[in-house]
């Protein structure tokens, strides 16, 4: 649904999409790719990136709560739809990091070759990370359009409903009439 929002609307509405984006290409890809270069040397330097990467995701989601009842309509909308994506890559970075520690455990106390943890926790959580990372920078660059062009998901329209806001073009199919 697209509505009629002013342009410093459209401004403020875009910072979630472009927090979150940051977050993904900026500490998760390039973060990454960088301190993959020194992690043989020392490997601690990983875990800055989901830490720097949960901050993020936990200032996203603080913020979205507070954007109810104190921000324009529009732009709280827009919180919104970044806070549910949010929670979506906090649950997958949290798997990441269970299967880290189950991997570790079954290294350490259960007798599990490295090479069999390092496997587990590539295939079975990191592969799966980076999946998501790359669906949700498709999506949220595209979310970031939308913010551009006045538009809304329905869910969210839905979920935080405005009588007060005027609708432009709404997207909905429309019924057959006979």
């Amino acid at each position: 649904m697209r509505f009629q929002v002013s342009r410093a609307e459209i401004k403020r509405a875009n910072l979630p999409h472009e927090i979150f984006l940051t977050n993904l290409i900026g500490n998760h890809v390039l973060m990454a790719v960088a301190a993959g270069g020194v992690a043989g040397s020392f490997p601690w330097v990983m875990a800055l990136i989901p830490a720097i990467s949960f901050a993020m995701l936990g200032y996203t989601l603080w913020r979205a709560r507070r954007s109810i009842g104190r921000d324009p309509w529009y732009v709280m909308c827009h919180w919104q739809v970044c806070a549910r994506r949010s929670k979506l890559f906090i649950l997958m970075l949290t798997l990441l990091l269970v299967a880290i520690a189950l991997a570790w455990a079954g290294h350490v106390y259960g007798g599990m070759m490295k090479e069999a943890a390092i496997a587990l926790v590539a295939g079975g959580a990191i592969l799966p990370v980076m999946v998501t990372v790359l669906v949700l920078i498709i999506v949220e660059s595209d979310a970031l359009y939308h913010a551009n062009q006045a538009k809304l998901p329905r869910w969210v329209v839905d979920r935080f409903p405005n009588p007060d806001a005027v609708v432009i073009e709404d997207d909905a199919p429309v019924a057959a009439q006979g």
